[in-house]
């Protein structure tokens, strides 16, 4: 689950690289600037905590869910993933149940990060499902709205008509492992990243609830 390292990831440090800067606040579409906003929001949690090692590859993050934090990417998922990126610094064994379950070390950090979990522990994931508490929300303000203003002009593009856009002869014969993946989710808050054609052709049960998954409706932003 953890892709963090020490100093392997730089990001664009704001006080040394201005031009840098401006380009990484640029709202583009594109993976390597919202990578890099990623990177700036990382930057931001390490402010407030120093020991926080440096995000290895923000872009792997790009279009990945997690049901074992039971997040898709915003700055809420960003900061749990730091949560294990602090623990990993400390040494600090956070999960169990290869990474899925999140014991009550994990929350202790969680708290100290600003993450709350009102409920008990949920029987597979533990203490996963942490939410901003009211003094993180403001704190982190300016860095919630940037990464926003990211995350949803990147899901606007990809989720663009891509009917006059070559994909290749995996996606033209509905191979499984040629389509283009998207998110479905289903009610109990999971999710996972299918093939919509693989999907189409019987459902897929969630382990969890039993519920099947689904491909949300996109909401353009206007």
């Amino acid at each position: 689950m953890n892709r963090l390292v020490r100093a392997n990831y730089l990001g664009c440090p704001e006080s040394e690289h201005p031009a840098a800067t401006a380009r990484c606040h640029d709202v583009s579409t594109t993976p390597p600037v919202l990578a890099a906003e990623l990177a700036l929001a990382w930057a931001d949690i390490q402010r407030h905590h120093p020991e926080l090692p440096d995000l290895a590859a923000p872009e792997s993050l790009i279009g990945e869910s997690s049901s074992a934090c039971g997040h898709e990417l915003s700055f809420e998922r960003l900061l749990h993933e730091a949560v294990h990126g602090i623990a990993a610094a400390r040494g600090i064994r956070d999960t169990s149940r290869a990474g899925r379950y999140h014991n009550r070390r994990f929350l202790a950090i969680a708290e100290e990060l600003g993450l709350d979990h009102a409920e008990e522990p949920h029987p597979s994931s533990g203490f996963s499902l942490v939410t901003l508490n009211p003094e993180a929300r403001k704190r982190y303000r300016p860095t919630i709205e940037r990464l926003q203003r990211a995350l949803k002009a990147h899901t606007v593009a990809t989720a663009s008509d891509t009917t006059r856009s070559f994909r290749g002869p995996a996606a033209r014969h509905g191979s499984s492992g040629g389509g283009v993946r998207v998110k479905a989710v289903c009610d109990c808050g999971r999710n996972v990243r299918v093939v919509p054609s693989v999907l189409a052709q019987a459902p897929i049960m969630c382990g969890g609830c039993g519920k099947p998954f689904r491909i949300p409706e996109v909401v353009a932003v206007g």
